[in-house]
């Protein structure tokens, strides 16, 4: 039981104490604002396979097939009352290799708050069990990548990326070879020993400075899609619907006497695909409020 429920602080936001709801939504950027470095923004620019690929080779350093539809914001739907997990950038090659590309904002919250580490596991999970789930045995499972795009330093451990292989305790050098590979990038990163190409990269994702070929297409990318008037309107939904869902969450809370903290954590828990008898059951809140709470997520769903 201890380490289910240690498991569900990961969803805690860090809300300051004494912050409103109104003064929370009101940080969202307005549309004009948005970067690549954001999510919506990122989704969509890399919708682009050819965009899309280029930036990938840039990350990866090597070569890779061509994209197949880039599917952004792809759904997952495997647990048994349908609850979604979301990949932000989600691809196959032509050599049937899938990659998986998240950007990652601190957004006022700890490193240790965004658990990248348990999180590329769920997102490596959720890749194989689809592919099992269309029929295929084990053996078929794709080669993967699993990238974040981080605009801090993910292990605080000053390293440009870190690059995660399943490996042998016993025998250094014996690997796995179990056909998965999870990369975690550090845009901050200013050591000067890496790729011109990827340390350009970086230097626009973290502070928008727009100096390589790629980037100037990255940057064209996003102002063209800055005067889009239907990811405009895509965008303002999004905004109002999150916004319904996490007043109404509060308000009902605060009638059930339940704090800000604690309606914005059933909300991420939802969102993360959490039932609603799970959340009842670890956490001891009323089944009508997280079930209110729900209804409002799902609308975005």
């Amino acid at each position: 039981m201890t380490g289910i429920v240690e498991s569900f602080l990961f969803f805690l936001p860090h809300i300051k104490e004494g912050e409103n709801m109104s003064e929370t939504t009101r940080a969202m950027k307005s549309y004009e604002e948005l970067q690549f470095r954001d999510d919506f923004m990122f989704g969509k620019v890399m919708e682009d396979p050819e965009l899309c690929r280029e930036v990938l080779e840039c990350l990866l350093q090597e070569p890779i097939g061509e994209l197949r539809e880039v599917q952004t914001q792809r759904e997952f739907r495997y647990t048994v009352d349908g609850k979604p997990i979301r990949l932000d950038v989600y691809n196959e090659d032509g050599h049937g290799t899938v990659y998986d590309a998240e950007m990652e904002n601190l957004n006022h919250k700890s490193v240790e708050w965004h658990q990248l580490p348990k999180r590329s596991r769920y997102y490596q999970g959720a890749i194989d069990i689809d592919y099992m789930d269309k029929g295929n045995t084990y053996k078929k499972l794709p080669e993967s990548r699993v990238m974040f795009i981080c605009t801090f330093d993910p292990f605080k451990k000053g390293l440009s990326k870190y690059t995660f292989l399943e490996s042998c305790e016993e025998m250094q050098g014996l690997r796995l070879e179990d056909g998965t590979k999870k990369v975690f990038y550090n845009c901050r990163y200013q050591g000067g020993d890496i790729p011109e190409e990827l340390q350009k990269l970086y230097e626009y994702v973290e502070y928008g400075r727009v100096d390589s070929n790629l980037t100037r297409k990255i940057e064209q990318a996003v102002d063209k899609g800055r005067k889009n008037a239907l990811w405009r309107t895509q965008y303002m939904k999004e905004w109002v619907v999150i916004q319904d869902a996490r007043e109404d969450g509060f308000e009902d809370g605060i009638e059930q006497g339940i704090s800000l903290r604690d309606s914005e954590m059933i909300s991420d828990m939802l969102r993360r695909g959490k039932t609603v008898e799970e959340i009842v059951d670890f956490c001891g809140y009323p089944y009508e409020l997280v079930k209110k709470i729900e209804d409002g997520i799902l609308v975005n769903a």
